[in-house]
């Protein structure tokens, strides 16, 4: 009796969307009926909806393929209701919705979790029981909370040239479909573009961190006069290619010591994984600088460099400011995930009306301030490895350790020595986000990763 009534209802409602009555709703009906039931949903869900339900591929449901397609919904949706209903009392209460989050590695206050409540709680008794939740996601593709993880999942798409951010975090479903290796993928493509395409204003940076002084004043435009004057064009993206080729080593040992590690909390878990991938790949850190920084002629590539450096400096010299390095990860990884945890936060509790998905530029903004934050707390400690990496291939230069380089910069130039060449390096900042997103995005369209 109970499946011939939702027969009969789901008849109706098809009979309702079906507005040119040819047999089938396709995605203009969807979205426009929908919207005239008092349901808003955007073009790209209606056409997830038709999309996942479209068994012969005409671009429309037919009526067997919508019942169909709300009855497996339903299904699904019955099942993420079970697994949030922890007490099994039949309703969603504010607390089950707060630990439903945690547990997905999302947490959030508790003025948030009501405001989630208040979207899907019809009756105002700030619980949600079956029938609320399904009336609320059945035209809605998502079918469970994971949503808001799934666009706010703080990821590594934007490369701004940094090695010290925290992997990626992948659920059981990505793993075992073989979707992460897509996303890393088009992720590492991203960054080889992007580094490419801001690699002389890279360049810059690290020339400025070495060789700009109170006495040796370099502007932006007299820097590349220089560069340009000693190297042509060209020089601009040397050590551009090992900072390239470190992508693919760096990202895969990240990801791998992460899934070994990732029991403890995500920040500390995190930090170690990137501490182990840059141990792994530091020499090529060092080569990076040191090619970047190198004269005409000096070295005639990455393995010549190698060989040089070994021959004159010996082993020790491939591990030239690790120390630095390793600390600098601490600053950036945990200002990098707290502001953008804050962000996320306040768009949820202030925007999050009717979607989790904040869009596109919210997400490329937050990313960006936070990611911008933790390179300010982090740049001395950069500035501070980069001397030290190159050190030896500076005419005249002291072998200072640590703490005594950081003392004598402080000493000759004041604290804001420790920024020398912070302009460059935020100057591409925006360029690097937008190649790294815009070429992420034709990654996962060729390597047909759904949105």
């Amino acid at each position: 009796m109970r499946s011939t009534r939702g027969g009969f209802l789901r008849r109706q409602l098809f009979a309702k969307l079906d507005t040119n009555k040819d047999g089938k709703v396709d995605v203009s009906e969807l979205k426009a009926g929908l919207a005239a039931m008092g349901v808003k949903t955007t073009k790209e869900a209606a056409q997830k909806i038709v999309s996942s339900g479209d068994e012969n591929k005409d671009e429309g449901l037919d009526f067997n393929e919508f019942s169909k397609y709300l009855k497996d919904h339903e299904k699904k949706l019955l099942l993420t209701f079970k697994s949030l209903d922890k007490n099994q009392d039949g309703r969603i209460d504010l607390t089950e919705i707060q630990q439903s989050l945690s547990d997905l590695g999302l947490e959030i206050t508790k003025d948030t979790a009501e405001k989630i409540l208040q979207s899907i709680d019809v009756d105002g008794t700030m619980t949600v029981d079956w029938n609320e939740w399904k009336e609320h996601f059945l035209f809605n593709p998502a079918t469970n909370l994971q949503e808001i993880i799934r666009y706010w999942k703080h990821d590594s798409v934007l490369d701004i040239g940094d090695s010290l951010a925290i992997p990626d975090e992948f659920t059981e479903e990505e793993k075992t479909s073989g979707l992460w290796w897509k996303q890393l993928s088009a992720g590492g493509m991203a960054g080889a573009v992007s580094r490419t395409g801001t690699a002389p204003l890279d360049r810059m940076k690290v020339f400025m961190q070495v060789h700009a002084s109170k006495s040796n004043k370099i502007s932006l435009v007299g820097g590349f006069k220089q560069m340009l004057k000693e190297g042509g064009v060209m020089s601009l993206w040397r050590g551009n290619g090992v900072n390239v080729l470190k992508i693919a080593p760096e990202t895969a040992i990240k990801f791998m010591a992460y899934e070994q590690i990732k029991t403890h909390e995500r920040f500390m878990a995190g930090s170690l994984a990137g501490a182990t991938a840059q141990t792994a790949i530091y020499p090529m850190e060092v080569m990076k600088t040191r090619l970047t920084l190198r004269k005409t002629g000096q070295y005639s590539g990455m393995f010549d460099c190698a060989k040089k450096i070994l021959k004159k400096e010996g082993v020790k010299a491939f591990y030239k400011g690790y120390i630095p390095n390793i600390l600098g990860i601490i600053p950036y990884a945990g200002i990098d995930l707290a502001v953008y945890e804050s962000l996320k936060n306040v768009w949820l509790s202030h925007y999050a009306k009717d979607t989790a998905n904040p869009g596109v530029l919210v997400l490329l903004g937050c990313g960006t301030i936070s990611s911008t934050c933790g390179q300010l707390a982090s740049y001395p400690l950069a500035l501070i490895r980069t001397r030290m990496q190159a050190q030896a291939s500076v005419e005249g230069s002291e072998q200072l350790p640590m703490s005594q380089m950081v003392k004598k910069i402080v000493e000759k130039e004041g604290f804001f020595g420790l920024y020398r060449g912070i302009l460059p390096n935020f100057m591409k900042v925006i360029p690097a986000v937008s190649i790294s997103y815009v070429v992420y995005e034709y990654m996962r369209s060729g390597l047909g990763i759904q949105k």
